[in-house]
């Protein structure tokens, strides 16, 4: 015998799980079915692809048996790929998931919410601990000849000690709480089943004991009796008419891990020169695990019904990683390798089919249900921002796709809907990007687009910097940022000229002042309330760019100068030209440069001598 610690995320979790992180507590019999059906699903693909097992004797099947006794017990066994002492270890000891810090720190301490990320997480095993005072797991690995049972009360510890088991695969006995006793029931299992795990693709079978009873209604006796209470069949290949809105929630639950009902499904079928069966599903909240590298993938592949893998990243693009849901094939081989999945000819037409598809159906609902399809765009529009910059193929259709704030309109618009509010002879699609949209709607560069009722769309997300840019064009109009320079010619006046010739000496002034801090300082067109505002040249990387690329380590960078411009109409521009007083001139240039770097989110260089020169101007005005 051995005891071993739990790991100490382990111990955080198991903590969270058996103060009712789960909204029902029923959920532990669907995850041990669950895992009982991906051991099972191994083994089978081990018989199908490796020589070793190609000759083992496989009958796939889940057995549940109750005690009613005063030690109220249920017992899950399955004929799977089984454990040994390492995989004990590590399956039931330890999270061997990188990120598993950062997933709990996303733990809000909301029951409901954090039992989904528990869910997602894929640790809902441990869920057992809400309805059992010990667990045993009795494993016994396929090939091998030796069993262990691995042994825990859920507080901190757990011990592994040699055992027997007649056959491979596992046994879980749990020895019921008070909160738990409830489910050592024939119908308590039975309704569980039917609602989570009927069309796992295996039999489960349920043994009890029936009481029997003659005419009088005396008890005469007792009889076993062992009844399949699944259907055991593929959900699907079956045909969409058959099923039940519920029935495809309870399956998403099944495979997902989820407690909550997916936002939308799309079940499709292909017949033809390529037969496959999809089943999609979108989460009503994104996974925590989106944005890590080593995400995990929500699609599970088979092959003519048999299980091939769930951890194939490329079955689907990556920016379509929040899919949860089955690819069933007829026309791959069963013995199908991760390389030869990556350039198989059949794979790469299921999957850009199946792209299409998803993306069809996005459309229609953007089209149809409006209100669904905002639910989807606050979980998912950035991934769909990633497919602008990945999938050329499909690149049109995901621009229909996508949704951006506005200077504008509330909530989220379309770039087909920007077009339909365009002003008369407006010339592109404007917009400004940064990292806080609060900051960009007080940009002083929307100033003379709000004057002329241009719309500007709000780009505060930094993923925007580099996906727009690489558009170019929506339809026939340009994509133009108003923090470049070039953005104001479009919305010149003819007298904006003249207002230019006149402010050449406050110009220079500014410029001598500022020296080689700036590029350029130019007579602006597009302030109308603020003294000034600072663009980039057209070439260069605009302020919030500059740091992202600082962020991914590119310190040393060369500094990129920005383009200072000054309002002629405002009123200290004004007084600027008109004063003769050097020092006081010099200290408004450079108030007019920090103050346009503050409003646009960038810290000044020097914060102290910035303070100095308000004070001195502040003194003077007093």
């Amino acid at each position: 015998m051995s005891k071993h610690q739990f790991q100490t995320e382990v111990s955080q979790l198991l903590n969270l799980i058996v103060h009712s992180l789960y909204s029902h507590k029923e959920i532990f019999l669907r995850e041990l079915v669950s895992n009982a059906s991906d051991a099972l699903d191994k083994l089978n693909y081990l018989t199908m692809t490796d020589d070793a097992f190609r000759d083992f004797d496989i009958d796939p099947r889940v057995d549940i048996e109750f005690s009613e006794g005063d030690e109220k017990s249920l017992t899950v066994t399955d004929t799977g790929i089984g454990m040994n002492q390492d995989d004990l270890v590590e399956n039931l000891g330890t999270i061997a998931k990188s990120g598993t810090k950062g997933f709990l720190s996303q733990l809000t301490g909301d029951a409901k919410k954090d039992s989904n990320l528990i869910g997602q997480f894929g640790v809902g095993f441990y869920s057992v601990f809400m309805v059992a005072s010990k667990v045993e797991v009795t494993s016994r690995k396929a090939g091998e000849e030796k069993a262990y049972t691995w042994t825990s009360t859920g507080e901190g510890e757990f011990e592994i000690t040699e055992s027997e088991l007649d056959s491979n695969g596992t046994r879980i006995v749990l020895h019921l709480n008070d909160e738990g006793k409830e489910y050592a029931s024939r119908w308590q299992i039975q309704d569980i089943v039917k609602k989570y795990s009927d069309h796992i693709a295996f039999p489960i079978y349920l043994r009890y004991t029936q009481k029997q009873y003659d005419d009088k209604g005396k008890e005469t006796g007792a009889e076993e009796k062992l009844e399949q209470i699944n259907a055991a069949s593929a959900l699907w290949k079956q045909s969409k008419s058959d099923l039940s809105d519920d029935v495809y929630k309870n399956f998403y639950k099944t495979i997902s891990h989820d407690s909550d009902d997916p936002l939308f499904w799309l079940h499709t079928k292909a017949e033809g020169t390529l037969e496959y069966s999809t089943l999609f599903y979108v989460p009503a909240t994104a996974p925590f695990d989106m944005y890590q590298v080593d995400y995990r993938p929500g699609v599970k592949l088979y092959v003519q019904r048999v299980f091939i893998t769930d951890d194939e990243k490329e079955l689907m693009p990556t920016y379509l990683r929040f899919l949860r849901g089955v690819i069933d094939s007829e026309d791959l081989p069963l013995n199908v390798s991760r390389e030869i999945l990556q350039q198989n000819r059949v794979m790469t037409s299921i999957k850009s089919a199946s792209v299409k598809k998803v993306l069809g159906e996005l459309q229609r609902i953007a089209l149809n249900d409006k209100e669904l399809y905002t639910t989807f765009i606050e979980q998912y529009n950035r991934p769909l921002k990633e497919g602008l910059y990945q999938d050329f193929a499909n690149r049109e259709q995901l621009m229909e796709l996508v949704r951006f704030k506005s200077s504008r309109e509330e909530g989220f618009t379309s770039l087909e809907e920007y077009t339909q509010r365009m002003v008369a002879d407006q010339k592109a699609i404007y917009y400004v990007t940064g990292g806080d949209e609060q900051t960009l709607r007080n940009s002083p560069l929307l100033e003379a687009y709000a004057k002329k009722e241009i719309e500007v769309l709000i780009m505060d997300d930094e993923f925007d910097e580099i996906v727009v840019p690489s558009l170019g064009k929506y339809k026939e109009f340009d994509l133009k940022p108003v923090n470049r320079a070039d953005a104001g010619d479009d919305i010149k006046d003819k007298t904006d000229k003249k207002k230019e010739k006149a402010l050449k000496p406050v110009l220079e002034t500014i410029k001598k002042a500022l020296g080689d801090r700036v590029k350029d300082v130019r007579a602006s067109v597009r302030l109308t309330d603020s003294p000034s505002c600072v663009v980039v040249d057209d070439a260069d990387p605009t302020m919030q760019m500059q740091q992202i690329l600082r962020s991914m380590g590119q310190a040393e960078m060369p500094e990129v100068k920005p383009i200072l411009e000054i309002n002629p109409d405002h009123e200290i521009v004004q007084k600027l030209g008109e004063t003769s007083d050097d020092a006081l001139a010099e200290d408004v240039a450079f108030l007019l440069y920090d103050q346009a770097l503050l409003v646009e989110g960038v810290q000044v260089k020097e914060p102290a001598d910035f303070v100095k020169r308000l004070n001195r101007v502040l003194g003077r005005a007093v």
